[in-house]
Formats: C-alpha cells, sequence, structure tokens
C-alpha cells in the first residue's frame, strides 16, 4: 500500500537490492546471452561490432564478472 501511495503522490522511493531469486535468474540470463554470443557467426558479430576474439573473450567471463550497472 504504500509503495503505491509513492507512486500515486510522484515520490520516488529507494531502490531495493533484488532477492536471491532475481540475481539467480539474472546470473542465468548472463550465461545464456554469453552463451549465445559465442555461436554468433563472422557476419552477426561484424553487425554488433565484435570479432572473433572479443566474442569467445566475453563468453568465457564467469557469471559473477558482469558490470555494475547491468544489475540496476
Amino acid at each position: 500500500m504504500s509503495r503505491l501511495m509513492e507512486v500515486s503522490f510522484g515520490r520516488v522511493s529507494r531502490s531495493r537490492r533484488p532477492g536471491l531469486l532475481a540475481r539467480i535468474d539474472q546470473a542465468f540470463a548472463l550465461h545464456r546471452s554469453r552463451a549465445r554470443l559465442a555461436q554468433l557467426d563472422a557476419r552477426l558479430l561484424a553487425d554488433v561490432g565484435l570479432d572473433r576474439s572479443t566474442a569467445e573473450a566475453e563468453a568465457n567471463r564467469p557469471v559473477w564478472d558482469a558490470p555494475s550497472h547491468w544489475s540496476q
């Protein structure tokens, strides 16, 4: 109810840190995204401005190695 009141009165509430399940879901999504990046051919990689070595380096990064702004 208080969240609804904050939204209706135009107040901005502080963002809360995502729960454990949300963070696990984000980690799996990041893993899937990186795995798909590794499967792209040279033409598609060129479309997004990457070369094969950069794509492989990104795909091989551990799940916990993500920029902090991705989780906001």
